[in-house]
């Protein structure tokens, strides 16, 4: 646990900063739940699969490759390249072939690439975080059971998205590019995605967005060697655990306070407060249609 941590926990609740994802679902019981697990073979993503195998749900884990699904102790394991549409198309004729599934994970993602890089003329990490989760979640909406929980995994960076939050004009990154401003917009989409993605769903069924927390993951390995340095080195003093890393979205798709809790945007195992961008539902909307339009031509 960080300093900052040991600091919250002395005045805050029994789930809140410093909570681990064991710690948030003890005595939940997850036999003959299935879910979906974007991202599952390492950081958060591994230790929210093994947590939710610990409570006996049955985990369908996402990798770039089927090889490192199945080397991440997925009960199933199925490639899915969220860059690439037609693997994710693939992935989802899979998942629609099998059971109903309880909850989908939206956990994988990349962050601040240091220079401009565009697939399909999008920018990649708006392609990778936002685009392919699309494609995936709404590929498997009618697959979904009755009680189903989205968990789509952001970042309090969707903050650094520019102040009119999506700049529709500049998807591809053309006009200008700016790695945490851009890794800002594709964590603004994920806020915005599950605001109406929730508006969308039948009662009973959720989509929340979460901020994880400041945790020392895979993702740095896209950082200038300066910035990786400084977070590896504040790491023990100020960055959450990959325990504590894992449990709002653990808590968010597994914990029984969290089924009627919908369209939010969570934080410490709780309701937070994201960017007035994050709340604009009407942005939202179009975010929606626009992403629609972009889909139907990859």
């Amino acid at each position: 646990m960080s300093l900052y941590g040991r600091l919250r926990r002395r005045v805050g609740s029994d789930f809140g900063y410093s909570s681990t994802a064991m710690e948030v679902t003890e005595g939940v019981e997850l036999t003959g739940r299935r879910f979906v697990l974007t991202g599952c073979s390492s950081g958060l993503g591994q230790e929210t699969q093994r947590v939710l195998q610990h409570r006996g749900a049955t985990v369908v884990g996402l990798a770039r490759s089927e090889d490192k699904a199945k080397a991440s102790g997925a009960d199933e394991a199925v490639a899915c390249e969220l860059s690439e549409p037609e693997s994710v198309r693939a992935c989802v004729e899979v998942l629609r072939g099998g059971p109903p599934i309880d909850g989908i994970i939206a956990n994988a993602g990349i962050m601040a690439l240091p220079e401009l890089q565009q697939r399909y003329g999008l920018e990649l990490q708006l392609l990778t975080n936002h685009v392919g989760h699309f494609i995936l979640i709404t590929g498997l909406l009618d697959r979904l059971s009755e009680t189903a929980r989205v968990v789509v995994v952001s970042s309090r960076a969707h903050t650094m998205a520019p102040k009119e939050g999506i700049p529709f004009d500049n998807l591809s990154g053309e006009r200008s590019y700016q790695p945490w401003v851009a890794y800002g917009v594709s964590k603004l989409a994920n806020v915005l995605f599950a605001r109406e993605l929730a508006r969308r769903l039948p009662e009973g069924q959720v989509a929340n967005a979460l901020h994880p927390g400041v945790i020392q993951t895979h993702l740095i390995r896209h950082l200038p060697w300066w910035q990786s340095t400084v977070f590896r080195a504040a790491g023990p003093l100020f960055l959450k655990s990959i325990p504590e890393g894992a449990a709002t979205q653990t808590w968010a798709a597994a914990h029984p306070d969290t089924s009627s809790i919908t369209g939010e945007y969570l934080q410490d195992c709780d309701v937070g407060t994201s960017s007035p961008a994050g709340q604009d539902l009407e942005l939202a909307a179009r975010l929606w249609e626009t992403t629609e339009g972009i889909v139907a031509e990859l």
